[in-house]
């Protein structure tokens, strides 16, 4: 868990099938044996949680209600967040 604490990388529910982790405004789902399968990484928006898509080369967030153009900083918190939680699951 220390690996966790020091990314500052909460574990906010963990179940039988999948976890969920937690940084700022994003979150992840992750399940397999000892958190081996990451999905995918969303970041909680005034929509609700929305997911990173690219689309023609452009990101955007996607979220129940629609998406919206994805700024070069939650491209890159995003990317972070993941980044730093599979290295953190990984060791």
């Amino acid at each position: 868990m220390s690996r966790l604490d020091e990314l500052n990388i909460r574990l906010m529910v963990e179940g039988p099938a999948v976890s969920m982790y937690v940084r700022g405004d994003c979150l992840a789902a992750v399940g397999g044996i000892h958190g081996s399968n990451q999905g995918s990484t969303g970041m909680m928006t005034e929509q609700g949680l929305a997911y990173l898509v690219w689309r023609d080369g452009q990101p955007y967030l996607t979220a129940k209600g629609g998406e919206t153009p994805a700024t070069p900083e939650q491209v890159e918190t995003i990317r972070k967040f993941s980044e730093d939680l599979n290295t953190a699951l990984s060791k």
